[in-house]
């Protein structure tokens, strides 16, 4: 009986292993592809995300291979500056491809000893009150006590649920590759700043020894997407929208995407779970998706594990659901939003010059990059303090850094006052006695944080605390 199986090695697979394994979880990642994909989806990572890989002591692996950028033009590509002072210690976006994403992550699930099998197909799957018996392609049959469908918008899992996926179907295809060109590098800048002047789908980019990453509207609908494009096709589609196809040639890879916008309706049915985008698929503006899935990971891993070790809460892991769903309907909005705005249509365009008028002011842009960056993301507790439901950005303390002290996935109580106590529940929280100027002790005299980062509590209570704890931590021990 293996604890937790997880369908799909991607980054919302990858990171909810680590999660889960950092509280002692068996865990088990089924891949059905051999190898990883070279196929760069994502280009990079949001505030949140960062911060999600510094709580767990992982940023410094990403710094060095990737890029860091201002945050701004995010919001249906309109060219802004960024928004001064956001409420983080990481106001940047890091440009890194996805599968070096992929590959870090899949080190660091190794590292805590998960094991991944790829080439493993799971095509049947069943339940009952002890566990979930998996069936993969070559009729092994698996058991574990929980699974999750990390498995893509196509979600074997979800399909075999049986659970709706509602939205709306893809309207519009793009092609994506990487490839050599012939044509010189100032001619292309050229040619395509002017055709982005009314395709912003479109664009070819610079990335090492003469390879671009090109991206082209596609002509229609493909019957079947699975089907990757030809080179041929991008070199007409290209003619089509610039009278040039760049002499683009040798592809190192070649894909295509829709814009398809759908949620699915429970992310959790018995013992089996959804994550990323088997529970949600949107069009990539703003580059939301992969952050979107490894921040459902890492708010599901702690719950998980919690009901694995015996000690989660009622309604905990059902919390989940509650909390992420909404999430991802807002990202599926915005997205929505973008790609009107994004229309080659009068009307579109008039609105897009609008809402560019809007983005001058400070507020606006700041609200709209909180929100691609998942920043100003807050769960509902309740009535409280302003910090109840929200991450809290990483601060120093006398003796060093927050996020420093979250590495091990545990609840956190921060306590400026030091006299509180965590006894009965030292196993699962770690009671911190230091200060930080950035947080008003009159104000914030004690903070409980979840091993998500997420403000569960803010007093200064010992009275109040035990009753807090037990909402999120369970029974006390001893």
């Amino acid at each position: 009986m293996i604890d937790v199986i997880v369908a799909g090695a991607g980054p919302t697979g990858l990171m909810l292993a680590s999660e889960l394994r950092l509280h002692g979880v068996d865990v088990l990642v089924l891949d059905k592809e051999p190898e990883p994909t070279p196929v760069v989806r994502a280009l990079g990572l949001h505030v949140r995300s960062i911060e999600v890989m510094d709580q767990r002591g992982l940023l410094e692996r990403f710094l060095a291979l990737g890029q860091q950028y201002p945050v701004g033009g995010f919001f249906a590509g309109i060219p802004k500056p960024s928004p001064e002072r956001l409420d983080t210690a990481h106001p940047y976006v890091l440009g890194i491809p996805q599968p070096v994403t992929d590959r870090l992550l899949t080190e660091r699930a190794t590292e805590l000893d998960a094991e991944l099998r790829r080439g493993c197909e799971l095509v049947g799957l069943s339940q009952d009150d002890d566990g979930v018996t998996a069936e993969l392609a070559d009729s092994t049959r698996l058991r574990s006590r929980y699974l999750v469908g990390c498995d893509g918008g196509r979600s074997t899992v979800r399909k075999l649920l049986g659970v709706g996926f509602p939205g709306e179907p893809a309207k519009a295809e793009t092609l994506l590759g990487e490839m050599e060109v012939t044509e010189d590098e100032e001619t292309i800048a050229a040619i395509v700043a002017d055709v982005r002047k009314t395709q912003l789908r479109f664009g070819l980019g610079h990335l090492a020894d003469g390879v671009y990453r090109v991206v082209v509207p596609a002509e229609g609908l493909a019957e079947d997407r699975e089907v990757p494009p030809t080179l041929e096709e991008f070199r007409r589609q290209l003619r089509v929208h610039a009278d040039t196809d760049f002499g683009v040639h040798s592809p190192r890879w070649l894909s295509r995407f829709g814009d398809a916008t759908r949620q699915a309706e429970r992310y959790r049915v018995g013992r089996v779970l959804l994550a990323g985008d088997a529970a949600h698929i949107h069009p990539p503006m703003g580059g939301q998706g992969l952050n979107l899935g490894v921040q459902d990971a890492f708010n599901l891993g702690w719950k998980l594990a919690a009901e694995v070790g015996g000690w989660a809460p009622d309604g905990l892991l059902d919390s989940y659901h509650t909390e992420r769903h909404p999430v991802a309907a807002d990202v599926l909005d915005n997205t929505r939003a973008q790609a009107e705005l994004m229309s080659t249509e009068p009307g579109p365009r008039s609105v897009r010059r609008l809402v560019s008028e809007l983005m001058d002011f400070e507020d606006v842009r700041r609200h709209l990059v909180e929100k691609i960056t998942a920043i100003s993301v807050r769960y509902d507790f309740g009535k409280g303090h302003e910090l109840l439901g929200r991450r809290l950005r990483d601060v120093k303390l006398k003796r060093g850094r927050l996020y420093e002290l979250m590495h091990a996935g545990r609840g956190l109580l921060l306590d400026q006052t030091g006299r509180l106590s965590v006894a009965g529940w030292a196993d699962r929280v770690d009671h911190v006695v230091d200060v930080s100027e950035e947080l008003d002790v009159e104000d914030v005299p004690a903070v409980l944080l979840r091993p998500d980062g997420h403000v569960a509590w803010v007093g200064d209570d010992q009275d109040e605390l035990p009753g807090q704890m037990a909402k999120w931590f369970g029974a006390a021990v001893g």
